[in-house]
C-alpha cells in the first residue's frame, strides 16, 4: 500500500520540479515560453507585459528572471524591472528595480545579488535579491549591454556598445576596479567555469575576445563568418575546451576551440540566433532564433541540429534551469 502511495505522489509531483526546463523571453509577443527540456514539449506560454530580453535562472532552478522594458527607451518608468516567475507554479510573483531599460544581467552563485546593465543612463545596477532593493549604481561604459560574473563571485564584467569597453566591477566593495578596450560593439560575454578566461562577442568587427581574467586583458581574437558573423551569445562548455558563439547575421553557430584560437566547426541554425544556452550535462546546445520563431536543439556529440521547438514571437534570451 505504501509503494501505492509513494508512486501516486511521485506522479502527482510537477514535472517541472523534476525535470530540466527551457525558459525564452519573446520580446514580440511580450511572454516567456517554459519547455520541458526533456520532451522538448511547451508547458506554458507566461504574459510578462513588457518587452522581455535577458533572461537567466536561480542558481537552485526555482526561480527564473526576466529583464523588462517600457516602449520609452529613454525613460524610466515602473514599467521597467526586473520579473521574477517562480517555476513550479509557472507565474510572476514579483518585479525588482532594474534601472532603466534593462538588458541583460548576471545572478550571483550564492543567488543573493543580481547585476544589469542599464542601456540608456549609462549604468549597472546591483540589486539585493532578499530584499528587492537595489543598493549600488554604478556609471560603467556607454550602452551597456552584456553583464557575465565569475564563477566565484568576485568580477562582474559589463560591455558598453558604443565605448567598445568592458568595465570590471569589484563585487566586493560593488566598485568599478578597470575597463579595458575590445572590439567594435562588444555585446554578451561568458566566463569559463575555472575562472581564468572569459569571451566576449563584438558584433560589427564579428570577433570574439579572449580574456586573461587576473590581469583584466585581451589576450587573443577570434573572427568569426569571415568578420560578417553579427556575433550576439555565447556560453562555454564545462570543461572550457569548446566556446558556442551565436552569429545572429550568418544564422550560424560557430563552435571555437579556445586553446587554439580558431572556429572548428559551423553549425546552421534558425534564422537570427540571439540568446544561446547549454543544458547542465553540456550534451545540448539551444539557441533562441529571432527571425524563425523557434528554438534550435543541436547535439553537442554530433555537432547536429536534431529539434526545432515553435515559440513566441521574436525570441530574444533563453535560460535553463538545473
Amino acid at each position: 500500500m505504501k509503494r501505492y502511495a509513494l508512486l501516486a505522489a511521485l506522479l502527482a509531483f510537477p514535472a517541472s520540479a523534476q525535470r530540466p526546463m527551457l525558459f525564452v523571453s519573446n520580446e514580440g509577443s511580450r511572454s516567456v515560453t517554459m519547455v520541458d527540456a526533456v520532451t522538448k514539449r511547451v508547458l506554458a506560454t507566461i504574459p510578462v507585459g513588457e518587452r522581455p530580453r535577458g533572461i537567466q535562472s536561480s542558481p537552485d532552478g526555482r526561480r527564473v528572471y526576466v529583464a523588462l522594458s517600457d516602449d520609452r527607451p529613454n525613460a524610466q518608468s515602473g514599467r521597467d524591472a526586473i520579473a521574477v516567475i517562480d517555476v513550479a507554479t509557472r507565474r510572476v510573483v514579483a518585479r525588482y528595480a532594474g534601472g532603466t531599460d534593462p538588458e541583460q544581467f548576471a545572478v550571483s552563485p550564492d543567488g543573493s545579488r543580481l547585476y544589469v546593465s542599464n542601456e540608456d543612463a549609462g549604468t549597472a545596477s546591483a540589486t539585493n535579491l532578499r530584499t528587492g532593493r537595489t543598493i549600488a549604481t554604478l556609471v560603467v561604459g556607454i550602452e551597456p549591454e552584456g553583464v557575465g560574473m565569475s564563477p566565484d563571485g568576485r568580477w562582474v564584467y559589463v560591455t558598453a556598445e558604443t565605448s567598445n569597453t568592458v568595465s570590471v566591477i569589484d563585487t566586493r566593495g560593488n566598485r568599478v576596479a578597470a575597463s579595458f578596450l575590445v572590439d567594435v560593439r562588444p555585446r554578451a560575454v561568458a566566463f569559463s567555469r575555472d575562472g581564468r578566461r572569459a569571451y566576449v562577442t563584438n558584433e560589427i568587427s564579428g570577433t570574439l575576445s579572449i580574456i586573461d581574467i587576473a590581469r583584466h586583458e585581451v589576450i587573443g581574437s577570434v573572427e568569426m563568418e569571415r568578420g560578417e558573423g553579427k556575433p550576439v551569445g555565447v556560453v562555454v562548455s564545462a570543461d572550457g575546451s569548446r566556446v558556442y558563439v551565436a552569429n545572429g547575421g550568418a544564422s550560424t553557430v560557430s563552435v571555437v576551440d579556445p586553446r587554439a584560437r580558431r572556429v572548428v566547426a559551423r553549425i546552421r541554425v534558425g534564422r537570427r540566433p540571439w540568446g544561446i544556452a547549454l543544458s547542465a550535462d553540456g550534451r545540448w546546445l539551444y539557441t533562441a532564433n529571432g527571425l524563425s520563431n523557434d528554438v534550435s536543439v543541436v547535439d553537442t556529440r554530433t555537432l547536429h541540429v536534431v529539434g526545432s521547438i515553435r515559440v513566441g514571437q521574436r525570441p530574444w534570451g533563453i535560460a535553463v534551469t538545473r
